[in-house]
């Protein structure tokens, strides 16, 4: 029997790739359900194969600033793979990529930083940063600083570097991620910082904070940013900001360590950097970091096939550019202060929210069952669902969702994005059974009822 295959065109004729690919962070029964399979996305909405359309408060996974298929990032990569599909920085440079280290280095801050090495993700950027820290202090004259301190329950990456970085349990010991030149500390009080550094401070390399944790968006408190920067004054071990997740906008400026009370030593940067177009990261340091490789005209055992080829280096100038076009970062302050104002107006109303956290467009809205016990993982994958069906994708968090938006976001897309997080809950607020008639709460089979 003929049949009518009603896909999108130029979409490939898959079983939704049960048979052949291997999807990250998923056990194998459930790859390729349709709720999961995303089959295109434009501007800040994507589409999904069961024919759900949704707002993204995502960005893709925090790359996507200025929402999907931008068309100046898009005619910027369509140029420079015509002009030079691939060229390599393995000794040697190109115009593209001398460009996009220019344009990260003014944007960082040319009183500060002097120099950018270009990598292919933000886990694969965080082992470069590591081992340009190890070198450096060779160089210097005091090897015995191999000790990288980074946060508890941070996040890096999962190459076996930022793995061993990563202060959250994810598999490190199964696959025997060495970790002995590694240490992790609290964030919510520098006490656990300022002892380590105190008794160990001739050892430490450097000290790795993300300046809003990626996982839970916890937002570093001021008291333990000034310890920090006293203990680096008074230690000498290098600082890395790793803003792979709060650089390019997200937070309300351009990035996150611009609050700080001194500048970082190193920069680690991905995700917005190319508007999640080419797989890009860098890693951008100062000028005293690159003094040590130019007075000793040191060699960085360092490459990767793919890191700043001409596509993806003019993926990151058009990508700053339109960014500067559309003044996104300004338009990112205000919408941050408008969702945490509004879910400051959630959570003193909804009973399944307890509370929120975050900073700008990066906030975690933790969630509670009926009988008041905290959202367990399969609990948070059904409240995902239930904002999917509600117009919404939220992205996973520890015991609630996290809300990471577009930058281009408009006020309605706003509104759009927070009532579907609402009828979501309400939703599954209700089906965990709890009292949504005694609260005033609709479930969304009630809000979608004629009236």
């Amino acid at each position: 029997m003929r049949t009518t295959d009603t896909r999108p065109v130029g979409l490939p004729t898959s079983d939704g790739g049960t048979d052949h690919l291997w999807q990250f962070l998923s056990p194998p029964s459930q790859f390729g359900s349709p709720t999961a399979r995303v089959v295109g996305a434009s501007g800040v909405r994507v589409r999904f194969a069961d024919g759900v359309t949704a707002l993204c408060a995502t960005s893709g996974l925090w790359n996507a600033n200025l929402g999907y298929g931008n068309a100046a990032v898009a005619d910027g990569v369509h140029r420079a793979l015509l002009d030079a599909s691939y060229l390599t920085l393995f000794r040697r440079s190109h115009p593209w990529a001398v460009e996009a280290a220019r344009t990260l280095v003014e944007l960082c801050g040319p009183d500060t930083f002097s120099r950018v090495m270009f990598s292919t993700s933000g886990s694969a950027a965080n082992d470069v940063m590591m081992k340009i820290v190890r070198q450096y202090w060779a160089l210097r004259g005091e090897p015995g600083r191999r000790l990288v301190v980074g946060l508890r329950d941070s996040y890096h990456g999962l190459t076996y570097g930022s793995s061993a970085l990563t202060g959250e349990d994810l598999a490190q010991d199964l696959y025997l991620v060495d970790r002995r030149f590694v240490r992790h500390v609290g964030f919510t009080d520098p006490t656990e910082l300022r002892r380590l550094v105190t008794g160990a401070g001739a050892q430490i390399g450097a000290v790795v904070v993300e300046p809003v944790l990626g996982t839970g968006a916890h937002e570093l408190p001021a008291d333990f940013l000034a310890e920090l920067a006293a203990l680096r004054e008074r230690h000498g071990f290098l600082l890395v900001a790793d803003e792979v997740a709060t650089g390019f906008g997200r937070t309300g400026t351009w990035f996150a360590s611009q609050d700080w009370p001194v500048r970082p030593d190193v920069m680690v940067l991905s995700k917005g950097l190319t508007n999640g177009t080419c797989a890009g990261s860098a890693v951008v340091v100062s000028h005293g970091v690159r003094a040590a490789f130019d007075d000793a005209d040191a060699v960085l055992a360092h490459g990767e096939t793919n890191a700043g080829t001409p596509p993806t280096c003019a993926a990151i100038t058009a990508t700053v550019a339109e960014m500067r076009r559309l003044d996104v970062v300004a338009r990112a302050a205000a919408l941050g202060d408008r969702l945490g104002a509004a879910l400051a107006e959630l959570t003193g109303r909804h009973p399944a929210v307890a509370g929120f956290r975050g900073r700008g467009l990066f906030r975690h809205l933790g969630l509670v069952r009926p009988d008041g016990t905290a959202f367990t993982p399969a609990d948070v994958t059904a409240a995902l669902e239930a904002i999917r069906l509600a117009g919404a994708v939220a992205h996973p968090g520890p015991a609630g969702i996290q809300l990471v938006p577009p930058l281009v976001y408009t006020d309605d897309d706003l509104d759009g994005l927070l009532d579907a997080v609402d009828r979501g809950l309400t939703d599954l607020w209700a089906r965990q059974g709890g009292p949504a008639a005694a609260d005033g709460l609709t479930t969304l089979v009630d809000a979608a009822a004629p009236r």
